[in-house]
């Protein structure tokens, strides 16, 4: 694409413009081996690297690694740190959970919820070459998880009687990919319409001398800014302003490699309405103190999450009077923000955070190294660091069994193996539930399809009994 002029001016910077304006601006920041092998190029690659150049904020790349890189003065040492204890679901009666449910509800069929996936990863730690969100987990029904969630969305959108929105934002690298793989499958039965796909935005990676690695000849490498960045790319996009027009007021957030995620739970929007913050958080009881995983806190006052790195041996292991780990909730990356706030401050500037990893490069020589140790810096946005801004965040406290099952490793704790495993198994549990006794199930597996329950209400038991002679019952 080609740029307008500088100054304001009338028509499309010319291509020797646009070329001296990025070998300049390359060259004053020391980034002048970006056109190393330009001239080995075929016109189009010349032109789309120009753009790429064109498009980095050099003086922040270099600020960036100045102060994260060289200074390592990226986090603040003197924090108070207190735990933000979420409320379990456990400790509401019957009547309280109906009130909430019937509040989340009322949500959904006036049209104010809408669901917000952060869907940019691949699946490569899965040893899947593609999106995350297309992997098949290995249920009897074969489907995906982007499929598992669409038809929560729709069959929520049915009970409610109004259309869920979903804003789906993808990556530079998957965006292609995921959008086919929603064409190709009709959208699972939801309204293209009522789809909305936007691309996270991206930032250089850079090498411990600060400077930008080639990802081929022709192309700088480049990352996902972080799952902070998608706050951005909402407002960008014009999925916020889309929002508005459909009158959304609140906004389901959740990650796509998480198999039991209960898109838009009517309980949890409700909840979030009753205490009426700017955000709420879902969380669950860490598994063991140890565990690998941030933990909601209040940063200096204000709500946060706290990495398992940042915690002392004192805050892991200490406990309140009643025996309960003080700090065990466990973030799972389920949120619920009011549009008001994302519109509010979704453009706030957030500080970068730092990771060092593996990535393969082209060097001098023109051929691609493939490191095997950490040879590069990627700066990230992290989300929570919005949290805040809100000033207060209410948290609920779910069971890990019946919401939680992430996939994140191609084996072992997190896998599909184990998302697969605890899926079927609560699956069994509704149809116990409904009815169907332990004697009848012994043996099967039972999965039911999200188009027929959406937590585990309505059970078709009839159904379910008319496949007692086959190993694996599938309700659909």
């Amino acid at each position: 694409m080609r740029r307008p002029l500088l100054g304001g001016n009338e028509g499309l910077m010319p291509d020797t413009a646009k070329l001296k304006q990025a070998r300049e601006a390359s060259a004053l920041h020391g980034q002048d081996h970006l056109f190393r092998f330009y001239d080995s190029l075929g016109a189009p690659e010349q032109d789309a690297l120009v753009d790429q150049i064109l498009s980095v904020d050099f003086a922040q790349v270099a600020e960036l690694h100045r102060d994260l890189v060289v200074n390592q003065s990226g986090t603040a040492s003197q924090e108070r740190i207190e735990p933000l204890r979420a409320k379990p679901w456990e400790d509401f009666d019957l009547g309280e959970r109906a009130s909430l449910a019937n509040l989340g509800m009322r949500a959904l069929r006036d049209g104010k919820v809408a669901a917000f996936l952060v869907a940019g990863g691949q699946g490569t730690r899965l040893g899947h070459n593609g999106p995350k969100g297309v992997f098949d987990i290995g249920l009897p029904s074969r489907k995906s998880l982007f499929q598992l969630q669409a038809e929560r969305i729709l069959r929520l959108s049915r009970q409610a009687g109004k259309t869920i929105p979903w804003y789906i934002m993808t990556s530079e690298e998957n965006h292609a990919e995921t959008t086919g793989f929603f064409k190709e499958r009709r959208f699972f039965g939801l309204s293209e319409r009522d789809v909305f796909f936007f691309k996270q935005g991206e930032m250089p990676t850079v090498d411990a001398e600060g400077k930008i690695l080639l990802a081929s000849k022709g192309r700088l490498s480049m990352g996902p800014n972080g799952n902070g960045g998608c706050f951005l790319a909402l407002a960008k996009s014009g999925a916020l302003e889309d929002m508005k027009r459909r009158g959304i007021e609140h906004v389901f957030f959740y990650s796509v490699d998480n198999a039991l995620v209960r898109v838009c739970d009517p309980h949890f929007v409700g909840f979030a309405i009753q205490e009426g913050f700017p955000a709420a958080s879902k969380a669950v009881l860490k598994v063991q103190p140890e565990e690998k995983v941030g933990v909601l806190c209040l940063r200096n006052g204000k709500p946060s999450v706290i990495e398992y790195s940042e915690m002392t041996e004192e805050m892991i292991y200490s406990k309140t009077a009643d025996g309960r780990y003080l700090y065990d909730s466990a973030n799972i990356a389920m949120h619920l923000f009011t549009r008001a706030f994302l519109e509010t401050h979704a453009g706030a500037s957030l500080p970068f955070h730092l990771a060092h990893k593996k990535i393969a490069y082209v060097a001098p020589s023109g051929e691609t190294v493939t490191p095997t140790l950490p040879n590069a810096y990627k700066f990230e946005l992290f989300m929570f660091d919005l949290f805040p801004m809100a000033g207060a965040m209410a948290g609920l406290l779910v069971r890990r069994e019946e919401e939680f099952a992430p996939v994140k490793n191609k084996d072992g704790v997190d896998s599909p193996a184990s998302a697969r495993a605890q899926l079927l198994e609560l699956h069994h549990k509704w149809a116990v539930a409904a009815g169907v006794s332990e004697e009848e199930l012994k043996g099967k597996l039972v999965e039911i399809s999200p188009l027929s329950s959406y937590g585990g209400e309505g059970i078709n038991t009839a159904l379910i009994r008319s496949q007692l002679g086959n190993p694996i019952i599938h309700v659909s």
